[in-house]
């Protein structure tokens, strides 16, 4: 189970920082830092770079982000920034417009 969960119709502008799991299934506008890992569920919208050991993103993303860990790119996914992680995957079905860089 998620430590913090973004439900949906909630929106949050400005910085967010966890040092435990994060969840959005509503909105993020701003930063997200995390210290474990960040799921981006389906119908979820982050709008800000995002920092943790590890990103699902099943909804949209429009950001940078920077995994010390992977980034994985689910069905149905979309995201739009830079990447940076030692591992990054896109599935069938996902949508990327940006850069990687695994050089971690």
């Amino acid at each position: 189970m998620a430590g913090t969960v973004i439900g949906q119709g909630i929106i949050i502008e400005g910085e967010i920082t966890s040092d435990e799991a994060v969840v959005v299934a509503g909105t993020v506008r701003g930063k997200l830092s995390a210290e474990g890992p960040v799921t981006i569920e389906s119908g979820g919208l982050v709008e800000a770079d995002i920092g943790a050991t590890s990103v699902a993103v099943s909804g949209t993303v429009t950001g940078n982000v920077n995994a010390s860990d992977r980034v994985d790119l689910l069905t149905g996914g979309r995201l739009v920034g830079d990447v940076k992680a030692s591992r990054f995957t896109i599935a069938d079905g996902a949508v990327f417009k940006g850069n990687v860089d695994m050089d971690v």
